[in-house]
């Protein structure tokens, strides 16, 4: 078992284990292994104390309860290794890498048979610490909200490059074991083939005095100094240099001895160095566990175009390699559950697996990690409460993605506390007569985009452009965004006064917004009211605001597509971008804007990158997995006809496509369509609903009634 799930100091989980199944007659050994990474820690470790606590569910099981008998041993064999932030020369906070030296390590630690005589007793820790030593505050603890993570069985698929020795792919598979000789080295660079997220596992035998250095890459570069970033076609090693996290193991001459980081680790490219002593090293094998959260691919989708089928695949990968105890940003450099990658993962998971309790996590420790401004932290676990205000923004629409898709009418009432406070900090750092949002204080992310800058108060980029007065349509319109979602729950759950609020603010800044970033000569919106530039992102928002007159923007929307001089979305936000094409009747077009996620291909990439540059930082980020979701709800259309999903709206867009097939999980059952194009506007096919749940399907204005069981579709 491997736990507990991460939490904050005031959230500590606690797992619940059923073990009988692992009990046999007569003596048994209840043995943890328990660790932290000290100052050296992740981002995502909010604490650098460590204490362990089990207890019986009865009288009868209190025999296993942590007291002072417990026997317990600081283990020597273990020394971090630091530094990757300077190596790699970019931003990579995951925890240090792991040295074990064979020669200091308890083997048979956990065996029945192992003699801990001279191990210590345990100490009886209160409120987080020894008694007479500080501590940052109790460790108050909640139960598991999540399953465990999966563990499944994984292998490299290839040995891509020898030196020193000669090695087949049979190493991989369990069947071939390598000797290197005495007094040599050797390397070997092995392909996964795809990113993964696994515990790797290094059995060997013998080679006392030597050392093996594991080397993870998701990707090879093109120049052997740390500044040069430039990551070409994947799949090519020939002249390639790796550069990665790192861990040794150090072996005794031990039979079977197997390394196993703590903590798991990424890769697509794993390179073994080895140097070898006065005794020979024998590896018998090199396997991995493949760890992640343990989503299951229920949704279906095909159609004519392959490439899409493709791009599904690589989409699907991000998300589910980006998804652990939390959902995370990048499991390469950061392991961060960032509130902007979250939605996007968090509808791509419900979609796709029909499971929401991750989803769930997700937006109460958001909820609950509230600055006493009202801010949610912008990502959580985090030790040093990084605060974005627009992901504050972001966690109330995740609020409202939820009421549209799951009938949970008690959770999301829960949170509209929460709603009510991110939204008091924006109505305080907001012009009081034009509604403008004028915080400074913090990191007003939107997008990646190089354009942009540094922001000139925070020094950070991503920020979008402020005119002297600081308007920014696009933090304006999305603030607008998140208030309409906000004045949504509010009506729903009669909290009137609020809801008129919200729609209230909304109107008066959306129209400030129109009125000075307006241009009528480009029949666009500025970014700002001095309109020297213009962006999708501010149109995006623009178009998503506009409530019953989206279906009136189509020539604004092409011109949102078409005009080369706007600022582009990148992976992340092209999310919001086709959404408001979508809305403003561009959805038949969906196929075609995928070609960034094509030339992920193209390049040999089997994740979504952070960005569509060669010089990328990460290879796998899970914003970047949002085709998935649209090609359910855009190009098969399905969405929820009314809150909780009661009932179901089926609006396909197969433009170019001849045929699309689909079906996404529902609490009910699964939703499935089946459409064929007929001609150059008609349509024929099935659709069906699970027992319970009715809807309706609609085509170039015409609107079907749908029931339970099978409808046949013909326009």
């Amino acid at each position: 078992h491997i736990g507990p799930a991460r939490g904050d100091i005031q959230h500590w989980r606690f797992d619940s284990l059923d073990l009988a199944a692992y009990l046999k007659a007569g003596p048994n050994v209840i043995a943890a292994q328990v660790w932290n990474f000290g100052t050296e820690g992740p981002v995502a470790q909010e604490t650098d104390q460590t204490a362990f606590i089990l207890q019986g569910n009865s009288t009868a099981e209190s025999v296993v309860n942590t007291d002072r008998s417990w026997r317990v041993f600081t283990n020597p064999a273990y020394t971090p290794i630091t530094g990757f932030g300077g190596t790699l020369q970019t931003y990579i906070v995951v925890g240090p890498g792991d040295d074990v030296d064979a020669s200091k390590y308890p083997w048979g630690w956990a065996d029945l048979t192992f003699n801990d005589q001279d191990w210590s007793y345990a100490t009886t820790l209160r409120n987080g610490a020894p008694r007479g030593i500080s501590t940052d505050g109790k460790w108050l603890l909640v139960p598991r909200q999540i399953p465990l993570m999966e563990e499944s069985p994984v292998r490299l698929r290839n040995v891509r490059q020898t030196e020193g020795i000669d090695a087949t792919d049979a190493f991989l598979t369990g069947s071939a074991p390598l000797t290197i000789p005495a007094h040599s080295a050797a390397t070997l660079l092995l392909d996964q083939g795809e990113i993964t997220t696994a515990f790797p596992e290094l059995l060997t035998t013998g080679g006392r005095g030597s050392h093996v250095t594991l080397t993870y890459a998701e990707a090879l570069y093109d120049g052997p100094l740390a500044s040069d970033k430039t990551k070409s076609h994947r799949d090519i090693v020939d002249g390639k240099f790796i550069r990665g996290f790192k861990d040794t193991f150090r072996p005794d001459g031990g039979h079977g001895r197997r390394f196993r980081p703590l903590r798991w680790r990424t890769w697509r490219y794993l390179q073994l160095q080895i140097k070898t002593a006065d005794e020979a090293l024998t590896l018998d094998d090199l396997r991995g566990e493949f760890s992640a959260y343990p989503f299951v691919e229920h949704a279906r989708f095909n159609t004519s175009d392959p490439t899409l089928s493709a791009i599904w695949d690589i989409a699907w990968r991000t998300l589910r390699t980006g998804s652990h105890e939390i959902f995370t940003d990048s499991p390469f450099y950061e392991q961060l559950s960032y509130v902007g990658d979250t939605r996007i993962e968090a509808l791509v998971s419900l979609y796709v697996s029909g499971d929401d309790r991750l989803m769930r996590k997700s937006i109460e420790a958001f909820g609950e990690r509230r600055n006493s401004n009202g801010l949610t932290t912008s990502r959580w676990p985090d030790s040093r409460h990084q605060i974005i205000p627009p992901y504050s923004l972001v966690w109330i629409s995740m609020v409202h993605d939820y009421w549209q898709l799951r009938d949970d009418p008690n959770f999301v009432e829960q949170r509209l506390p929460a709603v009510r406070e991110v939204l008091r900090y924006f109505a305080e750092h907001s012009d009081p007569t034009t509604g403008s949002f004028t915080g400074r204080e913090w990191w007003n992310f939107v997008d990646w985009i190089e354009a942009w800058g540094k922001d000139p108060v925070t020094g950070l980029g991503g920020v979008p452009p402020r005119d002297a007065t600081g308007t920014s349509a696009i933090l304006d319109l999305q603030h607008v965004y998140t208030l309409q979602h906000a004045a949504a729950l509010f009506a729903a759950f009669g909290w009137d006064h609020d809801a008129r609020m919200a729609r209230e603010r909304a109107a008066k800044i959306r129209a400030q917004v129109v009125s000075s970033c307006w241009d009528d000569s480009r029949q666009l919106l500025a970014d700002t009211p001095d309109k020297l530039t213009f962006s999708q992102h501010a149109n995006t928002f623009f178009i998503l605001t506009a409530g019953e007159e989206k279906s009136h923007l189509t020539a604004l929307a092409r011109r949102v597509r078409d005009e080369p001089d706007l600022t582009p979305a990148t992976f992340y936000f092209a999310f919001y971008t086709h959404q408001a094409l979508v809305d403003a009747g561009l959805g038949d077009d969906y196929p075609n804007w995928l070609n960034p996620w094509r030339g992920v291909l193209a390049e040999g990439l089997t994740t979504v990158p952070e960005k569509p540059t060669a010089d990328t930082r990460s290879d796998c980020h899970a914003w970047g997995s949002h085709p998935v979701l649209g090609m359910l709800t855009t190009v098969c259309g399905i969405t929820p006809l009314e809150p909780g999903f009661k009932s179901v709206r089926i609006a396909p867009h197969l433009g170019p496509l001849k045929f699309a097939r689909g079906s996404i999980p529902h609490p009910l059952g699964e939703i499935a369509v089946d459409l064929t194009r007929s001609g150059s506007t008609g349509i024929t096919g099935t659709i069906t609903l699970p027992p319970g749940l009715t809807g309706q399907f609609e085509w170039k204005e015409q609107i079907l009634s749908l029931g339970s069981g099978g409808t046949p579709v013909k326009f």
